[in-house]
Protein backbone atom coordinates (compact mmCIF):
# COMPACT_ATOMS: atom_id res chain seq x y z
CA UNK A 1 0.00 0.00 0.00
CA UNK A 2 0.66 3.77 -0.34
CA UNK A 3 2.64 4.67 2.67
CA UNK A 4 4.92 8.14 3.35
CA UNK A 5 8.07 6.79 3.57
CA UNK A 6 10.69 8.89 6.24
CA UNK A 7 13.60 8.38 4.12
CA UNK A 8 11.91 9.78 1.17
CA UNK A 9 10.93 12.21 2.82
CA UNK A 10 14.52 13.24 4.70
CA UNK A 11 15.65 13.19 0.96
CA UNK A 12 13.23 15.62 -0.28
CA UNK A 13 14.25 17.61 2.71
CA UNK A 14 17.95 17.13 1.66
CA UNK A 15 17.33 18.44 -2.01
CA UNK A 16 15.92 21.75 -0.68
CA UNK A 17 18.44 22.07 2.19
CA UNK A 18 21.39 21.47 -0.50
CA UNK A 19 19.59 23.82 -2.91
CA UNK A 20 19.13 26.74 -0.65
CA UNK A 21 22.93 26.40 0.38
CA UNK A 22 23.90 26.31 -3.35
CA UNK A 23 21.77 29.43 -4.02
CA UNK A 24 23.23 31.20 -1.07
CA UNK A 25 26.87 30.67 -1.78
CA UNK A 26 26.64 30.86 -5.54
CA UNK A 27 24.49 33.68 -5.59
CA UNK A 28 22.06 31.87 -7.71
CA UNK A 29 18.09 33.44 -8.55
CA UNK A 30 15.78 31.64 -6.33
CA UNK A 31 12.84 31.51 -4.24
CA UNK A 32 14.57 31.20 -1.21
CA UNK A 33 12.12 32.29 1.48
CA UNK A 34 9.29 29.47 0.04
CA UNK A 35 12.18 27.04 -0.08
CA UNK A 36 13.08 28.14 3.48
CA UNK A 37 9.60 27.22 4.85
CA UNK A 38 8.82 24.14 2.67
CA UNK A 39 12.11 22.83 3.74
CA UNK A 40 11.00 23.35 7.80
CA UNK A 41 7.66 22.38 7.39
CA UNK A 42 9.29 18.94 5.63
CA UNK A 43 11.58 18.73 8.96
CA UNK A 44 8.74 19.05 11.27
CA UNK A 45 6.30 16.56 9.51
CA UNK A 46 9.15 14.13 9.68
CA UNK A 47 9.32 14.54 13.64
CA UNK A 48 5.76 15.13 13.66
CA UNK A 49 4.97 11.71 11.92
CA UNK A 50 8.09 10.05 11.66
CA UNK A 51 9.25 9.81 15.03
CA UNK A 52 7.12 7.62 17.46
CA UNK A 53 7.38 8.19 20.78
CA UNK A 54 6.07 4.80 22.38
CA UNK A 55 9.22 3.18 20.53
CA UNK A 56 11.58 5.49 20.42
CA UNK A 57 12.57 5.72 17.35
CA UNK A 58 12.27 6.74 13.76
CA UNK A 59 10.52 4.54 11.82
CA UNK A 60 10.43 3.37 8.38
CA UNK A 61 7.31 5.30 7.69
CA UNK A 62 4.70 7.31 9.15
CA UNK A 63 2.72 6.36 12.30
CA UNK A 64 4.10 3.22 12.39
CA UNK A 65 6.37 1.17 14.66
CA UNK A 66 8.50 -0.34 12.07
CA UNK A 67 12.29 0.41 11.75
CA UNK A 68 14.00 0.52 8.92
CA UNK A 69 18.00 1.21 8.87
CA UNK A 70 18.13 3.40 5.99
CA UNK A 71 17.45 6.21 8.98
CA UNK A 72 20.75 5.68 10.06
CA UNK A 73 21.31 8.15 7.77
CA UNK A 74 19.89 10.90 9.01
CA UNK A 75 22.99 12.48 10.60
CA UNK A 76 25.02 11.52 7.82
CA UNK A 77 23.39 14.37 5.54
CA UNK A 78 23.08 16.89 8.45
CA UNK A 79 19.04 16.34 9.26
CA UNK A 80 19.68 15.57 12.85
CA UNK A 81 22.29 15.82 15.06
CA UNK A 82 24.12 12.42 16.01
CA UNK A 83 23.78 12.98 19.71
CA UNK A 84 20.31 14.42 19.62
CA UNK A 85 18.31 12.10 22.11
CA UNK A 86 16.00 10.69 19.15
CA UNK A 87 18.69 10.13 16.99
CA UNK A 88 20.84 7.91 19.47
CA UNK A 89 17.78 6.14 21.17
CA UNK A 90 16.93 5.52 17.08
CA UNK A 91 20.65 4.04 16.92
CA UNK A 92 20.38 1.80 20.12
CA UNK A 93 16.79 -0.18 18.79
CA UNK A 94 18.53 -0.65 15.47
CA UNK A 95 21.31 -2.50 17.36
CA UNK A 96 18.43 -3.92 19.72
CA UNK A 97 16.01 -4.94 16.72
CA UNK A 98 18.03 -5.00 13.36
CA UNK A 99 21.33 -6.56 13.57
CA UNK A 100 22.53 -10.75 13.55
CA UNK A 101 24.75 -11.67 16.35
CA UNK A 102 27.76 -10.08 15.12
CA UNK A 103 26.46 -7.20 15.14
CA UNK A 104 25.57 -6.47 10.77
CA UNK A 105 22.91 -4.65 10.14
CA UNK A 106 19.34 -5.90 8.41
CA UNK A 107 17.65 -3.19 5.88
CA UNK A 108 14.29 -3.95 7.47
CA UNK A 109 12.54 -7.07 8.79
CA UNK A 110 8.86 -6.03 8.01
CA UNK A 111 6.92 -7.85 5.78
CA UNK A 112 7.17 -6.43 2.26
CA UNK A 113 5.41 -8.70 0.45
CA UNK A 114 8.65 -10.73 -1.31
CA UNK A 115 9.32 -14.12 -0.74
CA UNK A 116 11.91 -15.13 0.63
CA UNK A 117 14.75 -13.22 2.99
CA UNK A 118 17.78 -11.01 2.80
CA UNK A 119 20.62 -10.77 4.62
CA UNK A 120 22.45 -8.19 6.19
CA UNK A 121 22.92 -4.89 4.36
CA UNK A 122 26.46 -4.03 4.35
CA UNK A 123 25.80 -0.27 3.97
CA UNK A 124 23.68 -0.26 6.51
CA UNK A 125 26.25 -1.79 8.70
CA UNK A 126 28.95 1.05 7.53
CA UNK A 127 26.19 3.79 8.36
CA UNK A 128 26.03 2.49 11.84
CA UNK A 129 29.52 2.55 12.25
CA UNK A 130 29.42 6.00 11.17
CA UNK A 131 26.52 7.08 13.75
CA UNK A 132 29.23 5.17 16.46
CA UNK A 133 31.58 6.53 15.57
CA UNK A 134 29.93 10.43 15.42
CA UNK A 135 28.51 9.20 19.18
CA UNK A 136 31.62 8.66 20.58
CA UNK A 137 31.33 4.82 21.10
CA UNK A 138 34.44 4.52 19.43
CA UNK A 139 35.34 0.76 21.32
CA UNK A 140 31.77 -0.63 19.63
CA UNK A 141 32.46 1.42 16.41
CA UNK A 142 36.10 -0.01 15.94
CA UNK A 143 34.80 -3.63 16.42
CA UNK A 144 32.19 -3.43 14.23
CA UNK A 145 34.46 -2.15 11.44
CA UNK A 146 36.65 -4.80 11.85
CA UNK A 147 34.84 -7.78 12.42
CA UNK A 148 33.07 -6.42 8.94
CA UNK A 149 36.15 -6.02 7.05
CA UNK A 150 36.38 -10.02 7.53
CA UNK A 151 33.53 -10.45 5.36
CA UNK A 152 35.06 -9.58 1.95
CA UNK A 153 35.97 -12.34 -0.53
CA UNK A 154 39.65 -13.09 -1.43
CA UNK A 155 39.72 -10.23 -4.21
CA UNK A 156 38.82 -7.70 -0.83
CA UNK A 157 35.72 -6.89 -1.87
CA UNK A 158 32.07 -6.48 -0.68
CA UNK A 159 28.60 -7.00 -2.15
CA UNK A 160 25.63 -5.75 -1.90
CA UNK A 161 24.48 -8.10 1.68
CA UNK A 162 26.28 -10.46 3.79
CA UNK A 163 24.39 -14.25 4.82
CA UNK A 164 24.02 -13.65 8.54
CA UNK A 165 24.57 -17.81 8.76
CA UNK A 166 27.59 -18.17 6.93
CA UNK A 167 28.89 -14.66 5.92
CA UNK A 168 29.24 -15.89 2.15
CA UNK A 169 27.75 -13.07 -0.17
CA UNK A 170 24.73 -12.31 -1.57
CA UNK A 171 23.44 -9.54 -3.85
CA UNK A 172 25.07 -7.27 -6.03
CA UNK A 173 29.02 -8.24 -6.72
CA UNK A 174 31.15 -6.28 -5.97
CA UNK A 175 28.67 -3.68 -5.01
CA UNK A 176 29.82 -0.40 -5.32
CA UNK A 177 27.82 1.60 -2.86
CA UNK A 178 29.26 -0.39 -0.30
CA UNK A 179 32.95 0.32 -1.37
CA UNK A 180 31.95 4.66 -0.69
CA UNK A 181 30.65 3.52 2.52
CA UNK A 182 33.53 1.53 3.81
CA UNK A 183 35.33 4.93 2.60
CA UNK A 184 33.55 7.00 4.33
CA UNK A 185 33.43 4.94 7.29
CA UNK A 186 36.86 4.87 7.68
CA UNK A 187 37.30 8.41 7.27
CA UNK A 188 34.47 8.84 9.70
CA UNK A 189 36.37 6.51 12.56
CA UNK A 190 39.63 7.92 11.87
CA UNK A 191 38.23 11.93 12.51
CA UNK A 192 36.26 10.50 15.54
CA UNK A 193 39.70 8.96 17.16
CA UNK A 194 41.75 11.61 16.11
CA UNK A 195 39.02 14.19 18.01
CA UNK A 196 39.16 11.79 21.10
CA UNK A 197 43.31 11.52 21.35
CA UNK A 198 43.37 15.24 21.28
CA UNK A 199 40.40 15.80 23.68
CA UNK A 200 42.86 13.18 25.76
CA UNK A 201 45.96 15.10 25.23
CA UNK A 202 44.83 18.14 26.66
CA UNK A 203 43.25 16.82 29.60
CA UNK A 204 47.22 15.70 30.63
Amino acid sequence: GLRHFVYSKVMCWVALDRGIKAAEQLHLRADLPRWHAVRDRIRADIFARGYNTKIGAFTQSYDTTVLDASNLLLPLVGFISPNDPQMRSTVDHTIEHLTDANGFVYRYLSDDGLPGSEGTFTICTFWLIDNLAMQGRLVEARSLFERLLTCTGHLSLFSEEIDARTHSALGNYPQAFTHIALINSALNLQKAEKRLAQREHLTH
